[in-house]
């Protein structure tokens, strides 16, 4: 039954997207299962793109579980898709088995569909291919996205439009049009068969050539660990990525040697020039590496161009924030008042007002307006826990709170 009612909502769905404003054009001709038991579509830019399950004849799409519960998911069940359970720590492995299963399966199974990137992009660039739906070393059908309109309202983002922004704007728009491509099937070498992430990279190549665009060795977790740096106005933020890099490749990661400076002679009175300025040497000599390309690029992200020093605050803290990456803001709100604080982690109203914006994401007004609220007894001091109390009651701080099961959740007050 559920077979024989899928070209009428293939039907239905394509539709939709006409009376929208949006015309899907389809180059290339779609392969058979049997030639490609799985077709890779990229870029991923748009819940928009949920118009190639109609126009690959409802393809298996790898979906969360709990986002089946809606009239959307009531449709996509007729995919027959992938489930993903978020809540499932072995969950990607999982995935990956039945990936295998399927594309191997002498069934009548659906071509399964995935988008490699895992998350939305801006289609500036392909970033890197997740390896999971590589796995089977089965031939693969290359599938593009285009939009190629005038004025994009389109692309869903963590940093544009939300989606009923752009669905409204979509909308009155007098024509839109999507283009799909079917690519000649990827046929892959031994080689490739038996590494996954060189089949995936290999791939990703021949979409980008055909879509005109350069490859970004960006994956998901880069993208938004970058995406938290800049929400919380860390430091080097948009360079965050690279910053690890270096650190993992002179041995800071692994040391990490910036919490223990962190405690050391930087806070507590604000050591002057002498202390949080220092030039390329005193940056290395701290740090404890040796001064060359990969410490000399480390200090050129931070350092400030009107005076060719780095303010070394600035540097710890992000340092901290990347070996924190798991850990509670809270945390790292920790580790921000012993840099400008010093071990007893009491800072000044114009030192809260430095490390707020640099790790809280707060603007300065409402920086120096917290400490003023947090300072009950105008001492013009403040000190972490004295902080912590004040925020644990606000609701607009919470989000310092939402991954530390060690405190209550704020309340509105």
């Amino acid at each position: 039954m559920g077979r024989a009612l899928k070209p009428l909502i293939c039907c239905i769905g394509k539709l939709s997207y006409l009376a929208g404003g949006m015309a899907i054009t389809i180059r290339g001709k779609q392969a058979s299962r049997k030639e490609a038991p799985i077709l890779v579509v990229a870029p991923h830019s748009s819940f928009l793109d949920s118009c190639i399950v109609y126009a690959t004849k409802m393809s298996s799409v790898i979906v969360r579980k709990e986002s089946m519960d809606n009239y959307v998911g009531k449709l996509i069940n007729y995919t027959q898709p992938v489930y993903v359970w978020r809540d499932d720590p072995n969950s990607r492995q999982n995935t990956i088995k039945e990936i295998i299963e399927r594309a191997t399966s002498k069934e009548d199974w659906p071509q399964v569909l995935i988008f490699p990137e895992g998350t939305c992009t801006n289609r500036s660039c392909l970033i890197t291919f997740k390896p999971g739906g590589f796995y089977p070393g089965v031939p693969i059908q290359p599938v593009t996205i285009r939009y190629p309109n005038a004025r994009d309202t389109v692309t869903w983002t963590w940093e544009g439009p939300g989606a009923l922004k752009l669905l409204w704007l979509t909308l009155t728009q007098v024509h839109s049009s999507c283009e799909i491509e079917f690519l000649p099937v990827y046929y892959p070498s031994e080689e490739e068969k038996r590494d996954p992430k060189l089949y995936a990279r290999n791939v990703r190549d021949v979409m980008a050539k055909a879509l005109g665009i350069p490859v970004l060795d960006y994956t998901y977790d880069d993208c938004r660990l970058i995406a938290r740096a800049k929400q919380l106005g860390i430091p080097g933020g948009t360079l965050s990525r690279e910053v690890n890099d270096i650190r993992n490749q002179l041995g800071l990661a692994r040391s990490q040697i910036e919490l223990h400076l962190a405690t050391g002679t930087l806070g507590g009175g604000g050591g002057g020039p002498p202390t949080q300025w220092v030039n390329a040497e005193e940056f290395t000599r701290r740090l404890g590496v040796p001064l060359d390309t990969r410490s000399q690029r480390l200090f050129d992200i931070f350092v400030k161009r009107s005076s060719g020093l780095v303010y070394f605050p600035d540097y710890l803290l992000c340092a901290a924030f990347l070996s924190l990456q798991n850990a509670p803001l809270s945390q790292l709100l920790s580790y921000a008042f012993k840099v400008w604080g010093g071990a007893a982690r009491r800072v000044s109203c114009a030192q809260f007002a430095e490390l707020a914006p640099r790790c809280l994401g707060l603007a300065r007004a409402d920086a120096l307006a917290a400490f003023r609220a947090a300072d009950l007894h105008d001492r013009g001091h403040l000190t972490y826990d004295e902080f912590i109390s004040f925020a644990e009651k606000k609701a607009e701080y919470s989000f310092i709170f939402s991954s530390d099961a060690t405190h209550q959740k704020p309340k509105a007050q």
